[in-house]
């Protein structure tokens, strides 16, 4: 059960393709906790990680990739996780901005309150964001492990499941491919 919803067991399941992309100067595959745990809890949950890939902070290479997996038909929802600060170097949210072509705004509503019963006040500084690009759902979440937990357990796996009620964004999935 989610706060505000509930899952429905009569309904189906629908398994998705989830790609996770790490942001991270600092991090190689052997160190991206972050991205395992993502990686565990896609896989948990009964979906699929379509991809997985691990980039500095560079936005022309961020854009490049998540170009690449907005392309693919078989992947249906991209999570990422790191460049979302306030540095000079954070720039996921613009890479990710500029390929949506609609932002979820409550998507960051929601984030700041989870995030500030966790961090308080210093949720301030996180620009984790979501939207739609082409009909694949984009998450751009903060790179630590509590930021991807709070991220994934409260509201992204609640929204990519198909049993989530009263909605969830896989109802209009396919709906959100069509032009």
């Amino acid at each position: 059960m989610t706060p505000g919803g509930r899952i429905d067991a009569a309904r189906s399941f629908t398994p998705l393709a989830v790609a996770v992309l790490t942001v991270s100067d600092s991090r190689d595959a052997a160190s991206d906790t972050s991205g395992d745990l993502l990686a565990e809890r896609i896989a948990a949950a009964g979906h699929r990680l379509a991809a997985r890939a691990l980039l500095g902070h560079d936005k022309a290479a961020i854009q490049r990739q998540l170009r690449q997996w907005i392309d693919d038909p078989a992947v249906d929802v991209v999570i990422s996780n790191g460049g979302t600060g306030l540095t000079a170097l954070d720039v996921t949210p613009e890479a990710v901005r500029e390929l949506l072509d609609r932002e979820l705004e409550g998507f960051n509503v929601l984030w700041h309150l989870i995030s500030y019963e966790t961090v308080g006040v210093s949720t301030l500084q996180s620009r984790a964001c979501a939207g739609l690009a082409r009909g694949t759902v984009i998450y751009a979440l903060p790179g630590s492990n509590g930021a991807c937990r709070d991220g994934w357990d409260r509201l992204i796996q609640p929204q990519i499941d198909s049993r989530h009620r009263p909605c969830s964004i896989v109802e209009d999935l396919y709906r959100f491919r069509k032009r």
